[in-house]
């Protein structure tokens, strides 16, 4: 598991492409600090496993789901890219829970210089904006951030300076294809409420055994329904 807050920025050194796959040579400094192989690292808000490990670099496997979900095939030799160890035990939880696995991609559709901040205006499928909710989390190239407007096509974010600095965003233009990943939670209600009320566990299920037809109707609705959602903004139809 990751936060969304980047450790820092490494460059890709290398790339090695078969037909479906690839292997990435990356730079960095501070991510190797007690890594060892199998250890995961973010790159760009992707989750991948370290294969080797030097003093100045680390070497990655890419699968070709990865390839085929991400912006990952975009990378070349050169590149910057947004670096993060996975969360240890006893660290501190400064952005929200990101898992690594991509969503899928979005386009840089505006940026706009407000005062300080940036924003950062990103089209993307439907099937990703359903997830998103003004003042939610949104995590965009392994960054969490917070949704500052969202509307049926695309959705924006308000960044701070230093935000920008210590990450690949301040290279980011327009046209710019980036790594979106929802907040798990938004998909998980949405995979529980497919159930409707006919899905519990076997110890729900043992005391339903039990219970009389009348409380067996009461316990079968939990009050969660799709309009409730929608109505304190953890639903949104597009």
């Amino acid at each position: 598991m990751f936060t969304g807050i980047i450790e820092e920025m490494g460059t890709v050194k290398s790339i090695r492409k078969s037909a479906n796959s690839a292997i990435l040579t990356i730079g960095a400094t501070k991510v190797l600090e007690e890594t060892k192989i199998g250890d995961s690292i973010a790159v760009n808000g992707i989750c991948l496993t370290v294969t080797e490990i030097e003093s100045q670099f680390f070497k990655a496997d890419v699968m070709h789901e990865t390839l085929r979900r991400s912006s990952l095939n975009n990378l070349k030799t050169g590149s910057r890219v947004n670096l993060e160890r996975a969360m240890a035990a006893n660290g501190r939880f400064g952005g929200h829970i990101v898992s690594g696995h991509v969503d899928g991609v979005g386009t840089i559709a505006k940026i706009e210089k407000d005062d300080n901040a940036i924003w950062y205006t990103i089209k993307t499928a439907p099937t990703i904006l359903k997830y998103i909710v003004e003042k939610g989390s949104i995590t965009i190239d392994g960054i969490s951030l917070t949704v500052a407007k969202v509307s049926n096509e695309n959705f924006a974010i308000s960044a701070i300076p230093h935000t920008v600095q210590v990450t690949i965003l301040k290279d980011k233009k327009v046209g710019d294809v980036v790594n979106l990943e929802n907040d798990i939670i938004g998909k998980y209600v949405e995979r529980l409420l497919s159930f409707g009320g006919d899905v519990v566990d076997g110890h729900n299920q043992s005391l339903k055994n039990n219970e009389s037809s009348d409380n067996k109707q009461t316990k079968s609705h939990s009050g969660i329904t799709m309009e409730f959602l929608s109505k304190h903004g953890f639903w949104r139809n597009v």
